[in-house]
């Protein structure tokens, strides 16, 4: 049973852990409050936990009204509070007291409640904390650097989009393979090569994010593409605002959703080495993989789009992602299938994967 975040407000000491974290999640996050729970659920407390603590370091770095050495500060400070080096209570009424009024309600909010999600980290493993100290630690400084490099013409070169990319999402997939490893020794047997695959997963979702909300971001003053990219195909981003109708913008684009839909393989690759009977594990990636794809080809189909709400998948689309998924988890044929049909055929190595 959920619980909205206003009677998690509301009635919070009567509200068991499990139930706070799902209200808070389905309120930052309704792709997470709605995968998280496939996991086992041994994972589940630990997986929503992680985001949490990620969603924390977000709002620092999506804050219009903190400055970059403010920003820097925060970060650092959360990171000390996770490897509780730093009081949460004191970081909390700190970062409370300065968030801009635009911030989300709900993500004040969690802001405001980091006391206890902190709390709820000390019931975890010794191996479960490292794994989540790690991620935050390094989101942390590289979001609080990328915020200091930001500029509305992009960044320079597609090798910056790619750490950007690593230090936002794809220490989120390090951190769930070893969450994963951890709670399954027939997981970990494949540790290694999951751990070569897990930043691919991660990039491969932040990129179609950065792809779908160019806009919206460029409307914010900022830009995570790279100069280079586009440069090849003689359209400057510092001139964004014709992008939409420019061809040298729609070529770069393209190029870019190859290398996503390259990293979407790898992705993959990954998910169908957790073994068929961790179906709920297997769900999680996928649902995110194929919802991610579904983009991807919207993007790709339309190249012209000035918005990210004439990208986005409809509701439609995912239930379709769901459904498909519970039914073909446990065949890697049938999956292999259907991704070839939804991604196309891989075109040339783009660059970088």
């Amino acid at each position: 049973m959920s619980v909205s975040v206003a009677e998690a407000t509301v009635t919070r000491e009567g509200v068991d852990d499990e139930r706070f974290q799902a209200a808070m999640l389905q309120d930052v996050s309704r792709t997470f409050a709605l995968t998280i729970p496939e996991l086992p659920r041994a994972l589940r407390a630990v997986v929503g936990n992680g985001y949490l603590l990620c969603r924390i370091v977000d709002t620092i770095e999506d804050d219009p009204d903190l400055g970059y050495a403010q920003k820097r500060r925060f970060c650092t400070l959360f990171t000390n509070v996770v490897a509780r080096r730093a009081d949460p209570e004191e970081f909390a009424r700190s970062l409370d007291a300065v968030l801009a009024r635009a911030v989300p309600p709900a993500e004040r909010l969690l802001v405001r409640e980091t006391p206890r999600v902190i709390a709820i980290g000390d019931t975890f493993t010794a191996g479960q904390r490292k794994a989540l100290e790690t991620c935050v630690a390094i989101m942390a400084d590289g979001m609080a650097e990328f915020q200091e490099r930001k500029d509305p013409a992009g960044l320079p070169t597609l090798a910056d989009m790619d750490r950007y990319c690593y230090h936002v999402a794809g220490v989120v997939g390090e951190m769930l393979t070893r969450l994963f490893c951890e709670y399954s020794p027939d997981i970990r047997r494949h540790e290694d090569r999951l751990m070569a695959l897990a930043v691919s997963f991660g990039q491969t979702l932040q990129m179609t994010n950065i792809l779908k909300d160019i806009w919206e971001d460029h409307k914010r003053g900022a830009c995570w593409l790279p100069r280079d990219v586009f440069a090849r195909h003689g359209f400057a981003l510092a001139d964004l605002d014709r992008g939409p109708g420019d061809a040298g913008f729609a070529q770069g684009l393209g190029e870019l959703t190859d290398l996503a839909r390259a990293h979407a393989r790898r992705a993959l690759e990954y998910i169908l080495l957790i073994p068929r009977e961790e179906a709920g594990i297997r769900n999680f990636c996928l649902w995110a993989l194929g919802m991610a794809v579904l983009t991807l080809r919207k993007i790709d189909h339309r190249r012209n789009f000035s918005s990210g709400q004439e990208v986005k998948i409809t509701r439609r689309s995912v239930k379709a992602t769901v459904a498909v998924s519970r039914v073909s988890a446990g065949h890697d044929w049938l999956l292999r299938l259907l991704f070839a049909l939804l991604a196309g055929a891989p075109r040339p190595s783009p660059r970088g994967v």
